[in-house]
């Protein structure tokens, strides 16, 4: 059954206090009783009532995160002409997100590492297919050099997740330049190599004359 145009935006309110509790508290700390006093909410059973536990709770937490990541990315890429600019948006676009939704992001971070909701089998290649899409169209293109394209999706992806538990160590490090390096850093380690350049032809008009040679050869 379809929820009522109120009730979505119960829900929503609810997540929004359990993202801000779980940013502020910790996963250990948000119960119902604290996100039902963030959300402004009379008791605990309003939260029960949209949410049969916590873990149904956290579930969507993240998943209304991964969805506003997913929008957010797919904008950012829509115009990427090729696959080294899209992998370069791609790099980029990540990093945004990040820096524009800090406490969403710890708090998908808190609930991850505390178990609140499980990494099913088979969800690292979905995480992973969009850039190894990215890798293998390069590679078809000319673009990028002969590599593995699943073990350089894992390091892309890698450096980018690594953003968040960078964040909770250094909170002020500059995410502009963050993502400045990791695009570099990768633009240079999936390119080709540059193709030898050919030594130049001479042009005519620089070779000596032949009264510039009988000159030469008197002297």
């Amino acid at each position: 059954m379809a929820r009522t145009f109120t009730e979505q935006a119960r829900r929503a309110q609810i997540v929004a206090a359990a993202v801000d509790t779980i940013a502020d508290l910790g996963y250990g700390q948000a119960s119902f009783a604290r996100i039902a006093r963030r959300a402004g909410l009379s008791s605990t059973g309003l939260i029960s009532y949209h949410f049969a536990s916590k873990g149904d709770l956290m579930t969507q937490v993240a998943q209304d995160v991964f969805e506003a990541i997913s929008a957010h990315m797919a904008a950012r890429m829509a115009g990427a002409p090729t696959p080294a600019a899209a992998l370069e948006t791609y790099i980029r676009g990540s990093a945004e997100f990040v820096a524009g939704h800090r406490r969403q992001m710890k708090a998908v971070l808190e609930i991850f590492m505390n178990g609140g909701v499980s990494y099913e089998p088979g969800t690292e290649l979905v995480v992973l297919s969009p850039v190894e899409e990215i890798l293998r169209a390069g590679q078809k293109a000319g673009e990028f050099r002969d590599f593995d394209p699943r073990v350089m999706a894992a390091v892309i992806q890698r450096a980018i997740d690594g953003l968040p538990f960078l964040l909770e160590t250094h909170p002020d490090i500059d995410l502009g330049a963050y993502a400045d390096e990791l695009a570099t850093t990768f633009a240079r380690a999936t390119r080709c190599a540059e193709a030898p350049q050919r030594a130049s032809k001479p042009d005519p008009a620089d070779a000596p004359t032949a009264d510039a040679l009988r000159s030469r050869s008197a002297s």
